[in-house]
């Protein structure tokens, strides 16, 4: 008699994609060894290093693998949300986010998703106690701490790695906090969704990962986006200051 399988048709990972034709392959076949169950949903923004092509290959061999093809590269947020959408749409309750880099660890998935057992949303942290970042330049250690020090401040939000990308939503968390008007493009998104997650009054833990930079390829990261999110942030926090501080001179009824 086959073992039953506890997450069959359940679980949707998305995966963005650009000019990651050295990782799409290692990336979903540790994702789909470590979660068997899972299906993945590949965003592409149409890579000149034939990415797309890879994953085509892929999803020819493999009905678990999803390519969804968009007209050129649109950020990070839109890859995300493009994925998001395609997943609700069909059902799946609980969606993953993870980069294609590999500086995720897929073998930690199944200990992200046990971590949805007592919460709305998981987030895969670097820097709460267990997590780590390996084979980072201290500079950019330091930056990703310091800038989710001045987001937890900011936005007062006590989560220690809201910058990070590897996530568990349940899909009744992503429809609560609404999807269809993020203001973010880069990887600020991942700041916007964790503060939609906590003003909505959603259940957010934090699982320690391990990080691990990218061997192949080249980051995505660019002053734009640490510009982006700093200024993002700052937005944020001075609105939603400035709305506790009238609702407090408001006279109550």
């Amino acid at each position: 008699m086959n073992e039953a399988r506890p997450y069959a048709g359940c679980i949707a990972v998305v995966i963005p994609t650009y000019n990651e034709r050295d990782n799409i392959h290692p990336i979903t076949e540790r994702v789909l060894s470590a979660i068997p169950e899972a299906d993945l949903f590949i965003i592409d923004d149409n890579s000149p290093d034939g990415t797309g092509e890879i994953a085509d290959d892929l999803a020819a061999k493999d009905s678990r693998i999803h390519v969804v093809h968009r007209h050129g590269k649109s950020g990070l947020a839109t890859a995300y949300l493009t994925g998001f959408a395609a997943a609700l749409e069909q059902g799946y309750p609980t969606i993953v986010e993870i980069d294609a880099d590999c500086s995720h660890q897929p073998e930690e998935l199944p200990r992200l998703l046990r971590g949805l057992g007592a919460a709305d949303v998981v987030l895969g942290s670097r820097w709460v106690p267990g997590g780590m970042a390996l084979n980072w330049p201290r500079s950019r250690a330091i930056l990703s701490r310091a800038g989710n020090a001045y987001a937890r401040i900011m936005l007062g939000i006590p989560l220690h790695d809201m910058t990070g990308g590897y996530r568990v939503y349940r899909a009744s968390a992503l429809r609560k906090i609404g999807l269809d008007n993020v203001e973010s493009v880069g990887y600020c998104f991942q700041i916007d969704l964790a503060r939609r997650a906590v003003l909505a009054d959603l259940k957010v833990t934090e699982v320690p990962i391990t990080f691990v930079e990218r061997a192949r390829g080249s980051s995505k990261m660019s002053s734009s986006i640490v510009s982006e999110a700093l200024w993002r942030v700052t937005q944020w926090g001075v609105r939603e200051r400035l709305q506790r501080y009238r609702g407090a001179l408001s006279p109550s009824h």
